[in-house]
């Protein structure tokens, strides 16, 4: 894995009033040469890890040492996020199944099938504290000659394991991600170039759909929020909304953004996963 470079990039970001300042954002390289990352997501434990999922490989990121292979994920890994306590859930869109994996290594199978058909390539996961689990599954390319299901689905399994549709979609819904505060679901329709969203209630049961933003510019991949409720949609660049989906900011990146994730130890790091790297930006 080549090491991590600085680019010569500052990010001309165009702003509205209630945004952060995102004009003299730095974007750094990581990594390079990847085939095609994805996925991801920090480890309580003050890591990233990331997946290549035409390597089926997943790496690692610990700050101050290079990246380094992590797991090798036959599957076909692809989302990545980790629960409260430290365990790891992939999408494994080769296998058609989403996983959790426990700290000492052990793998268990949490859905691979929804009224007795398999699911069709499990996208990206998320995870609330509470431990309701959220994933998207579309099907790209040849996935689609595979399809035992007549939708795209948006489902969510909670921790007894009961596996319910939030959304049985015409459309291929993608990225998916929470609000701060666990109570409204997001998600990236990549077809209809638009970001839906639902409110959750106590028992992490779905309700009041609705779109949340629309007619994004390329299509809408991976997604994430910040403390304050804002919205970062991977799309041709990196578009951030106000929780009231109003657009704020365009974060430009040197390669097409698939999905993105806050880490460091204080959370005010973004790390961006693109069709052939990783970068990262420091926030204020």
């Amino acid at each position: 894995m080549p090491l991590r470079r600085r680019l010569p990039l500052l990010v001309a970001a165009a702003l509205l009033a209630r945004a952060q300042d995102f004009a003299h954002l730095r974007v750094e390289q990581i990594a390079s040469h990847l085939h095609y990352a994805e996925g991801p997501a920090w480890s309580p434990e003050g890591f990233l890890l990331f997946s290549d999922a035409v390597e089926n490989k997943i790496y690692k990121f610990t700050p101050g040492q290079p990246v380094a292979e992590f797991a090798a994920a036959a599957g076909g890994p692809l989302g990545n996020a980790f629960d409260a306590q430290g365990r790891r859930y992939t999408c494994e869109f080769r296998q058609r199944r989403l996983t959790r994996t426990a700290k000492n290594g052990k793998t268990e199978v949490l859905a691979e099938r929804y009224e007795s058909k398999r699911l069709n390539a499990p996208n990206d996961v998320a995870v609330r504290q509470d431990g309701q689990i959220y994933f998207t599954d579309p099907a790209f390319g040849d996935q689609q000659d595979h399809r035992e299901l007549d939708f795209y689905g948006v489902f969510h399994e909670n921790p007894r394991g009961a596996l319910e549709a939030v959304a049985k979609l015409q459309t291929r819904p993608n990225g998916i991600a929470l609000s701060p505060n666990g109570r409204i679901l997001y998600v990236a329709d990549s077809d209809a170039r638009l970001i839906r969203a639902w409110d959750l209630d106590h028992s992490g049961a779905a309700s009041n759909p609705r779109i949340f933003a629309d007619k994004i510019s390329g299509v809408p991949d991976g997604l994430r929020t910040d403390d304050k409720g804002n919205v970062y949609v991977a799309a041709r660049q990196i578009y951030v909304y106000s929780p009231q989906g109003e657009p704020l900011a365009t974060i430009p990146m040197p390669d097409r953004p698939t999905n993105l994730a806050f880490g460091d130890a204080d959370r005010q790091t973004l790390f961006v996963t693109t069709r052939t790297g990783l970068f990262r930006l420091r926030l204020k």
